[in-house]
């Protein structure tokens, strides 16, 4: 069998690393810290949130990094809060934003819906520019749940995307074999996710270090200090920390380099599956 590492020109012993910086569009803070995290940084992509209120700002300074779409239904900060971009009655809560928690969108989001918000994200994307790498999936909405994941299967197949994928306990706990049934479907995923989030930076490095042979993906959520940011969430000095951790960070580099480790992208992964 060819691993993924083969499929992407490499030896299946390699290393290799996507480091994601995720939220881009959440608000100005992470709009500024993600890109600095791919521009000047180790991030090799990042993630679009499409419903979120700095979107379009990222879009206006989108330069042809690898970035993804984070299909969001839900927003989980108290004050903050973000919406369906299509006539979605059945996605919002009381509040007239999305959900808080997954359980609450899973007990009430008509399908239809979902599935016509999550095309709608993606074609907005596309719409405004991005040359989209990858499917991720907010809170991991559409992983956890088999009728949710349909829809997020179905989107991967339909604009020949790979889709973000956890691995090992999040499987046993959603309950059914959604990297299988992504294979069957010749959509690639990532051999190792090992992000937790908003994990402490100290622990993503040892993370980075202690790599399996494969393409493993870590997930960073950067963001500029900033009284926006303090404002928005409790969060927030975690946040300025992965900035930290991306950004200049040339021990890391070097740290990488002399361990053997290669970062690549979302696009390498894509790339390979849309040439079969």
């Amino acid at each position: 069998v060819t691993t993924l590492g083969e499929r992407l020109g490499r030896s299946p012993d390699d290393r290799l690393l996507i480091l994601t910086a995720d939220l881009l569009g959440m608000c100005h803070a992470t709009n500024v810290g993600v890109y600095e995290s791919i521009r000047s940084g180790l991030a090799t992509g990042a993630g679009l949130m499409v419903p979120g209120p700095w979107a379009r700002d990222a879009a206006s300074h989108y330069r042809g990094e690898a970035v993804g779409v984070h299909l969001t239904l839900n927003a989980e900060l108290d004050c903050y809060r973000w919406r369906a971009i299509t006539q979605a009655p059945s996605l919002h809560d009381g509040d007239g934003g999305f959900p808080r928690t997954v359980e609450d969108l899973w007990d009430h989001a008509d399908l239809d819906e979902t599935r016509r918000e999550c095309r709608a994200q993606l074609e907005r994307a596309v719409l405004w520019g991005f040359d989209i790498s990858h499917l991720s999936s907010h809170l991991g909405a559409l992983q956890n749940r088999p009728e949710f994941f349909d829809l997020y299967l179905e989107l991967a197949v339909d604009f020949g995307l790979p889709l973000r994928l956890e691995g090992g306990q999040a499987e046993e706990g959603a309950g059914f074999p959604f990297r299988s049934l992504a294979a069957d479907e010749g959509v690639l995923t990532v051999d190792h996710h090992r992000s937790r989030r908003l994990a402490d930076p100290a622990v993503l490095e040892r993370m980075a270090m202690d790599l399996q042979p494969g393409v493993t993906e870590i997930v960073v959520e950067p963001a500029a200090d900033t009284p926006e940011l303090r404002a928005v969430c409790d969060e927030w000095g975690r946040r300025v920390e992965h900035r930290d951790l991306v950004c200049g960070n040339t021990e890391l580099l070097a740290d990488l380099d002399r361990g053997g480790i290669t970062l690549v992208s979302w696009r390498d992964l894509r790339d390979a599956q849309r040439a079969g």
